[in-house]
């Protein structure tokens, strides 16, 4: 008993040194294939979270607005190695679900991240899902599946339902173009841009934030991993599909997804059923872009969240 009380009480000190040795700041980390960006925001005490963005080819940029988050628990953010601020090495073998999970593995120890909440958004939502089932969940206290690709064949399902509810001559226009092999052509786009403008941002393309200007996505990362638009697939994560283990995660959970999300709340209510005790947020008048469009009412979910998780925080 005397142990436990110590190990617990060791583990405790542990915990909240950690999180005040996490001062604020950014800088690079070595991972396979090159330097990796990330920075630390934000001197609350709670447990760290790490935050992981889509893509794959995005940024993490767009994570600053939830800086609010960082008065309760440190943010740590990076852009995943070949976009961003990171390494941009010319090795097209480097794009594999494995190395981007110890690439996270790496950063996770050089940080020295004993306990961390893990969230994941889109992209970000499947790495965060792998590293868990792989790595497995000692120290991660939470993790947040945030409109997560966690199967590629029911995204898809998904994505052809929502394009079914287009207008007739929109979806005539991309089923045309796909069979014709003709994606770059303006009309093809045009029409593209009305799926993404109902079920990526949730309206008007949204701008970014100030501090992303100039901090570039990866488009051939994406295209190499995933394929030529959100909706059409025929990269590397082509039969990705996590959902027949997604019940062996044994932490906290939380899905969040937009009301009107490509990542349909409807499949979320499914995730959330095969991981006991899982809970479900749907952000109103949002698509994908959630954390975006709507940060406040975002982070107010994910505050009421961990509150539950980190009380003492």
């Amino acid at each position: 008993m005397i142990k436990t009380i110590f190990f617990a009480l060791f583990l405790s000190l542990s915990i909240n040194s950690l999180a005040q040795s996490l001062e604020p700041g950014s800088g690079f980390i070595e991972v396979q294939g090159g330097p990796v960006w990330y920075e630390i925001s934000g001197d609350g005490s709670g447990i760290p979270i790490m935050m992981l963005h889509g893509g794959p080819g995005g940024t993490s940029c767009a994570f600053s607005n939830l800086s609010s988050i960082g008065e309760e628990w440190p943010v740590i953010r990076y852009d995943q190695l070949g976009s961003g601020r990171s390494g941009r090495p010319d090795d097209m073998s480097l794009w594999q679900v494995d190395r981007f999970v110890q690439e996270l593995h790496t950063i996770r120890m050089e940080l020295g991240l004993e306990k961390m909440h893990l969230l994941g958004h889109s992209w970000g939502g499947s790495l965060a899902a792998a590293y868990v089932l792989k790595k497995g969940t000692e120290g991660i206290a939470s993790l947040i599946l945030s409109s997560p690709l966690l199967s590629t064949p029911l995204w898809i399902e998904d994505a052809n339902y929502l394009r079914s509810l287009l207008p007739e001559n929109i979806q005539n226009t991309l089923d045309t173009h796909e069979q014709a092999g003709t994606l770059d052509s303006d009309e093809y786009q045009a029409a593209t841009d009305e799926f993404y403008r109902r079920h990526v941002f949730g309206g008007d393309r949204i701008p970014p934030p100030t501090n992303c200007l100039g901090v570039t996505r990866n488009a051939e990362i994406y295209e190499y991993m995933w394929g030529p638009t959100e909706f059409f697939a025929n990269g590397t994560l082509t039969d990705f599909d996590v959902t027949p283990r997604l019940h062996e995660i044994d932490v906290p959970v939380l899905f969040i997804a937009g009301e009107f999300d490509e990542a349909r709340p409807e499949r979320m209510m499914q995730f959330q059923q095969l991981i006991p005790g899982s809970q479900l947020m749907i952000i109103e008048d949002a698509a994908h872009a959630s954390y975006r469009k709507k940060p406040e009412e975002y982070a107010a979910a994910l505050q009421s969240f961990l509150e539950a998780i980190d009380p003492e925080n």
